[in-house]
């Protein structure tokens, strides 16, 4: 699958670890994208239904930290998956002044059908990247956590 070239750094950049990172995600980003698009659905979409998935119930608090998303971008996020019957909104039972958003029956379908096609692009960067890529998710990992 082709995805835009990042141009080549200006000089003082090529070992500037926070372009390195942002060029990766642009790049790996741009093939979701692709993948997801082609299945009628986005990066942000997909990200709230991977979080849902978990039967748990997020308040949209939640939901936005674990999704990368600011809140007034995942409240017109979840308001259009509630519209196409995606994902519905409950009172929590346990504080009704907060609100849980949880997947329907349809969501919980198309997010199965996503995360297939998501799982197959990812063998292909895994693929691409070779030997690598576990050490990478290791890294990443190691610096999600330790970043504050």
């Amino acid at each position: 699958m082709a995805t835009p070239q990042t141009p080549e750094p200006v000089i003082g950049l090529a070992g500037d670890l926070a372009w390195l990172l942002a060029a990766v995600e642009r790049k790996v980003s741009a093939r979701l994208t692709t993948v997801l698009q082609s299945a009628g659905s986005s990066i942000e979409q997909w990200r709230v239904l991977s979080v849902l998935a978990d039967n748990q119930g997020h308040t949209m608090t939640e939901l936005a930290e674990c999704a990368l998303l600011p809140a007034p971008t995942l409240t017109k996020v979840v308001d259009r998956m509630a519209a196409a019957n995606l994902v519905h909104r409950r009172v929590d039972e346990e504080d009704r002044r907060r609100v849980l958003a949880l997947l329907t029956p349809r969501g919980r379908t198309v997010h199965e059908s996503l995360k297939a096609a998501m799982e197959q692009e990812e063998s292909g960067l895994f693929t691409l990247l070779g030997q690598d890529t576990e050490e990478l998710r290791f890294l990443l990992t190691r610096a999600n956590r330790r970043l504050i």
